[in-house]
């Protein structure tokens, strides 16, 4: 694990980029799941105007925020108008009379706006005026822990280009 021994440093530390994504917001979802409180309303909601039903996922309020700590990180200053478009997909065009391409359609913005107060509150992400939301230390902090933690648990052999 000599990730940034390269640097000069002792102590190896993997990053968010040195893990998979799914592995990484999977680890993160756990460690966030005791801290977040899910809405009543979120059991009912859906995830986009593109969706038919709620989400079915046990954990969806903590993956979806563990996914926004990680796409905050990643991208710098973002708002909410952005994620909420890089969280949506596409709305089918046709119905029976009439064959239409499908259209854009953004994930639900209440859902991302609630899910970075919280996240604010635990003071892993803050708000930048006018520029939108950005990562704090301790957010930094904890993604480095967990990729960390990701990265030594990794075992299978398909991932091994991580290691």
């Amino acid at each position: 694990m000599a990730l940034n021994a390269a640097r000069g440093n002792e102590t190896p530390m993997a990053t968010m980029y040195d893990v998979p994504a799914e592995a990484l917001i999977e680890a993160l979802a756990e460690e966030l799941t005791d801290d977040l409180e899910e809405p009543e309303w979120a059991a009912f909601t859906k995830s986009g105007t593109n969706r038919e039903l709620p989400p079915e996922q046990e954990a969806f309020w903590a993956t979806r925020a563990a996914s926004l700590l990680r796409k905050v990180a990643a991208d710098g200053p973002v708002g909410v108008e952005r994620l909420a478009t890089e969280y949506g997909g596409a709305k089918r065009g046709s119905n029976r009379y009439q064959v239409a391409p499908d259209k854009r359609a953004d994930g639900s913005r209440n859902v991302i706006r609630t899910a970075l107060q919280q996240l604010e509150e635990l003071d892993l992400v803050e708000t930048a005026d006018g520029e939108g939301r950005r990562i704090t230390a301790e957010g930094r902090s904890l993604l480095d822990e967990t990729a960390g933690n990701v990265l030594e648990d990794l075992d299978r052999p398909e991932l091994e280009r991580y290691a």
